[in-house]
């Protein structure tokens, strides 16, 4: 089912929400930067026309596979045996014919095949998933992850050994969203698999991200089963959030912060706070569950702020304790600091500045920019809770870029602990990629 999604302006990683002038220099940069791109390699020449369709890479250039990294780029294979079409289960050999893996196949993208199993006995059909789903559903049970909360992502794409397929649950509901080609083939399946197990009152499907594009699959979203409640929520730590699944960023709401914001309200008890790029008021809300004296939120979709000022008034939070701003965050920050206003807890998450490490360079400089204003406007003991979702941004860089934030602020700074997503969200040895959010709480001499 096709229906037209009605995008916020807030977060791109996040969806982008603040920083306007510097996304739409990252936007001229990523045209510059197509322009000028090479010209893409010569097409993989085909092998065996008649043969069982397969991969036959290029000699040294296993490596990554004999390393498990799932992910097989046009650039190692040699020749294509057979005729697969988009989707498509194809095994993958090396060069001199060995079995590697079993992958899906996608000649429309970079990254050609995408493993779903290294065991040539394997069978990938119904059966193959659903055994992946019900191994994702029982770790997070051994996990006691649903204690807490009735939100969690279920399935964490490579990392549960099913790439580009991710499925978050809301309460009753379960938001599946397919970014390659591999669960695009098997999407009705898929779909029978998690109402079997899960039992969800709908599935809703949220396969719009920027990603497919490069995947060359359409945007699609819509109710794949049941019917979509009038309302959903999910609830944490007794705190209740609204959610938007149909026109919401990513599904609906930013589960892999969960910890962090149960963490960010643990300390948050008679200060004043400040939440940047507040989305719908997930760290502003715990905050304030935690005793804080005052908490300014800022984010610079209207949209978003009404839905953080509901999810205040849900929670029966006094509307006196809080503020919410709709602003540029760049220019926010410095009208604060002009105005010399001091806060005790800052939090800065902001949207995914540097989707590739192409990024990096001016990446770089903004979240270098926030946070250098973030340190100015600190009170002395006062902390930081700063984040990048940037795929192109390292655990190592950034680091590096906070530190000479800190410098150029004149500040002392201590790193008091390091932050990643939720455990709902794992990362498998393998595949680094999938740590993509990270964090550091600093504290200000």
């Amino acid at each position: 089912m096709n229906t037209p999604k009605t995008k916020s302006h807030s977060t791109p990683h996040r969806p982008s929400q603040g920083g306007i002038d510097f996304r739409n220099r990252v936007k001229r940069d990523k045209q510059k930067t197509e322009t000028h791109a090479p010209k893409p390699a010569a097409p993989v020449r085909t092998g065996n026309a008649m043969g069982r369709p397969g991969l036959i890479l290029k000699a040294d250039r296993d490596k990554s596979l004999l390393r498990r990294h799932p992910w097989i780029f046009s650039g190692a294979i040699e020749c294509i045996d057979g005729a697969p079409a988009s989707g498509d289960t194809v095994a993958v050999r090396d060069a001199s014919g060995k079995f590697l893996a079993w992958a899906a196949y996608n000649a429309e993208s970079q990254i050609t095949a995408r493993v779903w199993s290294w065991r040539e006995t394997d069978v990938i059909d119904k059966e193959f998933f659903r055994n992946r789903i019900a191994l994702a559903l029982k770790a997070r049970r051994a996990l006691g992850l649903g204690r807490d909360s009735n939100g969690m992502r279920l399935v964490h794409g490579e990392s549960d050994g099913l790439p580009g397929l991710i499925v978050d649950k809301y309460g009753d509901v379960l938001v599946m969203q397919l970014g390659s080609a591999g669960p695009e083939h098997w999407r009705d399946t898929l779909a029978d698999i998690l109402q079997e197990l899960c039992s969800p009152v709908c599935i809703y499907e949220r396969s719009d991200s920027d990603g497919r594009e490069l995947e060359g699959l359409p945007v699609r979203s819509g109710v794949l089963r049941g019917a979509l409640p009038d309302k959903v929520e999910v609830t944490e730590h007794g705190i209740r959030f609204a959610v938007d699944v149909a026109a919401g960023q990513k599904t609906g709401f930013y589960l892999d912060q969960r910890d962090n914001r149960a963490l960010t309200g643990t300390l948050a008890a008679d200060c004043d706070v400040l939440n940047c790029f507040c989305y719908t008021g997930g760290f502003s809300l715990y905050a304030l569950h935690g005793d804080a004296k005052s908490v300014l939120s800022i984010d610079s979709s209207q949209e978003a702020l009404q839905l953080a000022q509901s999810n205040a008034e849900l929670n029966g939070f006094d509307p006196s304790r809080a503020e919410w701003q709709c602003a540029d965050v760049f220019e926010a920050l410095r009208k604060l600091r002009d105005q010399n206003r001091k806060f005790d807890l800052i939090v800065l998450d902001p949207p995914k500045f540097a989707p590739t490490a192409a990024f990096a360079e001016k990446a770089s400089r903004a979240y270098k920019d926030i946070n250098l204003l973030g340190f100015k406007l600190l009170r002395p003991g006062g902390l930081l809770f700063t984040y990048s979702c940037s795929g192109g941004i390292s655990d190592d860089l950034f680091q590096k870029i906070i530190a000479g934030a800190a410098l150029d602020a004149g500040v002392d700074a201590q790193i008091v602990k390091k932050l990643h997503a939720a455990a709902d969200h794992p990362v498998l040895l393998s595949f680094p990629e999938g740590a993509y959010l990270k964090g550091l709480v600093l504290r200000v001499a």
